[in-house]
């Protein structure tokens, strides 16, 4: 038998979804790479283990260069500097634009499906 956390001892969750602003193509690595690097320069490696940082891979959409970081609710407005502060990936300039955070994936799917 499996023993369950309840759902009031589970940490709670955030959803940053982001989109780049880039002339060329990014794979999800150099991004993954990028917002890593970024997110610990700013934060210390202390605070991005209690921020619980995850780059979602199967959100990630090449196309579109739209991508969703799961993370601590109390670590949201760092995530969100901390991707401002990225202007450059390999050779290409880029632009980071935090669409929206929310609670859930579906929200956030729902609500910038649009932009």
């Amino acid at each position: 038998m499996r023993l369950r956390r309840l759902s009031s001892s589970r940490e709670k969750k955030r959803y940053v979804v982001f989109r780049i602003h880039s002339d060329e193509r990014l794979s999800y690595e150099t991004v993954k790479d990028a917002v890593w690097n970024s997110v610990l320069n700013w934060l210390g490696e202390e605070d991005m283990a209690k921020a619980n940082i995850r780059i979602l891979k199967n959100l990630w959409d090449s196309r579109k260069h739209k991508g969703f970081i799961q993370c601590s609710p109390k670590f949201t407005d760092s995530v969100k500097v901390s991707l401002s502060l990225i202007h450059q990936i390999g050779d290409s300039k880029v632009a980071f634009q935090t669409l929206r955070v929310s609670g859930t994936i579906k929200s956030g799917r729902d609500k910038t499906a649009k932009k």
